[in-house]
């Protein structure tokens, strides 16, 4: 039986979203937001040459269709992606109203996403008295700190010390409809964290937050740094995804990254965490040893979280070149009749304003389906074809492009 690797690169919009208007970052709206084609056309004019130089160098997904896929999706030029197709390539367009990770993923594993996700306002403090007093009791604190709008790594930075002093946890959000709770692994406990986090869940998914976020830190002042410890609570998919489809054809889904937490390790057989290099050793590994008739799923999601919302375009290009050098580890280890394929689940452009997501169109790009141009497709699209590449059920409003 064939097996089939889903690989979600996170973040790597290419832009063309046709309700990007819709969609803001710092006041102004996502209209023209392009992670691939800007990053292409800095390195191409020398503005992202820090620990790199020269045009965007990604061969291997460019070879798949991925310069292509950034063309027919915004029209934008791709200095650098320029190569023709020998792959399946294609775009994607989101129709859940949002622009962050589990909206991204449950749409491509075929569930868009019925509701409307509650955001907390943008305002100091922005989190009502109630919640805030619910978490002082489950953490057992007289206080937190934070309650604003910030950078996870900003705020370790801002709070760090306070909350070493005080034991209060820090709390933040940003424009998604995420409650983040940042604490050191030492002196708060990095099981106390995780709990804080999983019984704090509940509620905030009741208000139709989606996730809860774990961010625990090491360190001390001026030398804080985040571990590869966190965990994301989400709120479970509304409704069965490619995940259970696959599960409940009787074969294993083997997740690589945060995709446990995403979905909420629903139709999950396992799953393996890290930093992406170490994810990518998961990666090659089940290129060669995962079974016949396996959905492997992956997430690589520090170019979003290292380099999209810091606005580093050289890191973010930097990133991409890293990864696209490490795919031939992954081919040359897969079997006749497997399926790889690329795509991604919002933008985080770089080059534009703000430090959030952007809306975008994303790339669809695979190996093993051989030269296949699909046009533009919808995100269930997605989970739809790689279920039929598995000859399982589909049960979403996806249609296969296989």
């Amino acid at each position: 039986m064939p097996r089939a690797f889903l690989v979600v690169m996170d973040s790597v919009g290419c832009g063309g979203a046709p309700d990007a208007a819709d969609f803001f970052n710092d006041g102004r709206p996502d209209t023209g937001a392009n992670t691939l084609a800007h990053i292409a056309q800095a390195c191409a004019s020398g503005r992202a040459d820090q620990g790199r130089s020269g045009p965007l160098r990604i061969p291997n997904l460019d070879a798949l269709g991925l310069g292509a896929a950034v063309r027919l999706a915004s029209g934008e030029e791709t200095p650098g992606l320029e190569m023709a197709p020998a792959g399946l390539w294609g775009a994607a367009t989101e129709v859940s109203n949002g622009k962050d990770t589990p909206s991204g993923h449950w749409e491509l594993a075929g569930v868009p996403v019925p509701w409307d996700w509650t955001c907390f306002p943008k305002q100091d403090p922005c989190f009502p008295p109630d919640l805030v007093d619910e978490v002082c009791r489950l953490a057992g604190t007289d206080g937190i700190l934070g309650n604003r709008h910030a950078s996870g790594t900003l705020i370790i930075e801002d709070e760090g010390e306070a909350h070493l002093k005080t034991g209060w946890p820090i709390c933040y959000t940003s424009v998604d409809s995420v409650f983040q709770i940042a604490a050191h692994e030492q002196a708060f406990g990095l099981d106390r964290l995780l709990k804080l986090c999983s019984d704090l869940a509940p509620r905030l998914h009741a208000m139709k937050v989606g996730r809860v976020i774990a961010r625990p830190f090491v360190g001390g002042p001026d030398a804080f740094e985040r571990t590869a410890n966190r965990r994301d609570f989400a709120i479970a998919p509304p409704s069965p995804t490619l995940c259970d489809w696959v599960r409940a054809a009787g074969r294993p889904v083997h997740a690589i990254g945060k995709i446990g937490d995403i979905f909420s390790m629903q139709g999950i057989t396992d799953v393996v965490k890290g930093p992406d290099a170490e994810l990518m050793e998961h990666l090659v590994d089940a290129a060669q040893t995962a079974g016949d008739g396996s959905l492997i799923m992956a997430n690589f999601v520090e170019f979003d979280s290292v380099y999209g919302h810091r606005r580093d375009v050289s890191g973010y290009a930097r990133a991409l070149e890293w990864f696209d050098g490490q795919i031939p580890r992954v081919t040359e280890r897969l079997r006749e009749g497997d399926l790889l394929l690329f795509t991604a689940d919002h933008g985080n452009d770089p080059t534009w304003f703000g430090t959030d997501h952007t809306r975008e169109r994303v790339p669809v790009v695979a190996w093993g389906a051989g030269l296949c141009e699909v046009g533009q497709v919808g995100f269930v699209d997605v989970g739809a074809s790689v279920a039929a590449h598995l000859g399982v059920p589909s049960h979403g409003p996806g249609r296969s492009f296989l």
